[in-house]
């Protein structure tokens, strides 16, 4: 099968489109015939060697971790899919035309494979952040970062729950930020003013998934630390706020959480740029440049 690899650390020059022996399933997993792979910024991380130090590889290595499909062959032990089953999910080395998947949902049927590849890492990581704040009904939260995957997808999920939300975004991204039901604002001086005055009655939670450096504004407007809760900022606790990693949890609670919304239509993640899957390097790059509203995805040939 053809897939992107890499056996050096550097650029996005260095990925590889190859052919390589195709992955099978083992027991607890599937494997689908990708029709699209979500990128997201810890990829382009890895790739560059900036993880190397927490996540060695043995390279050449393979790279992604999310992908919409059609489930091609299925492992022991696995009894909710079956061959033919569209799904989407996340897994090992999803650039590629087939992938082994570790935690799937089905893909909304109204929902095109091209979206649902989008969906695993956001999804996953949104719900956490919110839960880890313990977001609720009533709750005024804000989102710093808002018009990326994540950041769409958090200020989705807290509207859901009741919440008002202040999404925090580019000049550029003002409409799409609201459209997705928050009250919108942007970076830059002024941060905590500005959210004041949109909430007169105070902000109870922030997130941060932009990693702009405003930990110290967000325990500002909510006034204590323990209800700052970053992905993105690795400082947040020597100001005693929080950061929420997602490695070895389980994706399927929030996949299927996510996925009951977006069949309803109560939840979407636009596709903005989409590239060919010997483009992955492209695809990096412009998710790199952290202007990024919604989702990039890469297409299989």
């Amino acid at each position: 099968m053809k897939a992107v690899r890499f056996a050096r650390y550097g650029g996005p020059e260095v990925l590889e489109f190859v052919d390589v022996e195709a992955p099978h399933a083992e027991a607890g997993q599937i494997r689908i015939a990708v029709r699209a792979a979500g990128v997201n910024g810890l990829e382009w991380k890895i790739r560059q060697g900036l993880l190397e130090e927490f996540q060695p590889l043995r390279l050449p290595a393979g790279i992604g971790g999310d992908a919409a499909g059609v489930v091609d062959e299925v492992g022991d032990g696995v009894t909710d899919v079956r061959v033919g089953d569209a799904v989407f999910g996340s897994g090992q080395e999803t650039y590629a035309e087939h992938a082994v998947l570790t935690s799937w949902a089905p893909k909304p049927e109204k929902v095109s494979f091209e979206e649902a590849a989008g969906f695993p890492t956001p999804f996953e990581t949104a719900l956490r952040v919110l839960d880890e704040a313990e977001v609720r009904r009533g709750h005024t939260v804000l989102v710093n970062g808002a018009s990326g995957g994540v950041g769409s997808a958090a200020v989705q999920f807290a509207v859901d729950r009741g919440a008002t939300v202040i999404g925090v975004a580019g000049p550029s991204n003002q409409d799409y930020v609201t459209s997705l039901g928050a009250v919108a604002t942007t970076y830059g001086p002024g941060l905590v003013d500005r959210a004041r005055a949109l909430a007169p009655h105070g902000i109870d939670v922030a997130v941060d998934v932009a990693g702009s450096g405003v930990i110290s504004e967000l325990i500002d407007l909510t006034g204590d630390p323990g209800r700052v809760v970053s992905i993105a900022d690795f400082t947040a606790p020597a100001h005693g706020a929080r950061v929420s990693t997602g490695f070895g949890r389980d994706k399927t609670p929030a996949l299927r959480e996510g996925a009951r919304l977006a069949a309803t239509g109560r939840l979407t993640l636009p596709v903005t740029q989409t590239f060919p899957l010997p483009q992955a390097g492209a695809a990096q790059a412009a998710s790199a440049t952290g202007h990024v509203r919604g989702r990039i995805i890469i297409t299989m040939p």
